[in-house]
């Protein structure tokens, strides 16, 4: 289980590892997106500072409209395990992302007047 923490507005972020592809970890904050369908979005130049595999280009549905984003295989350390996953990249993209796909396995607490948040398997 990972411990989250609120943001100015009630944002729900996470504290997660990347793994760039020479080994190195990188700490970052990520939100909760959860109207974000997929698992990870971040900014296409974080993405490739990191040096994760380029999958392909891909039309997605965002709240602005249509966008294309460039799909990466990255991977990801969430409660001390690894995770190889698909990593939307974006030029207009502000924050790291994870999307609702986390939520499948895991159990999301949020109980933001006792400022308790969670995200984790048990």
């Amino acid at each position: 289980m990972i411990q989250g923490y609120f943001g100015e507005k009630g944002e729900l972020f996470f504290e997660i590892d990347l793994i760039a592809d020479d080994g190195s970890l990188v700490t970052v904050n990520a939100l909760l997106d959860t109207g974000f369908t997929d698992w990870l979005v971040m900014n296409i130049q974080d993405v490739e500072s990191l040096g994760w595999s380029f999958v392909k280009k891909e039309q997605m549905q965002t709240a602005r409209g249509e966008a294309t984003f460039n799909l990466y295989r990255g991977t990801v350390v969430m409660e001390g395990k690894e995770f190889t996953i698909p990593v939307l990249g974006g030029e207009e993209i502000t924050e790291v992302l994870l999307g609702l796909p986390w939520l499948e396995n895991r159990r999301l607490v949020v109980d933001r007047k006792a400022g308790l948040l969670t995200l984790g398997e048990e």
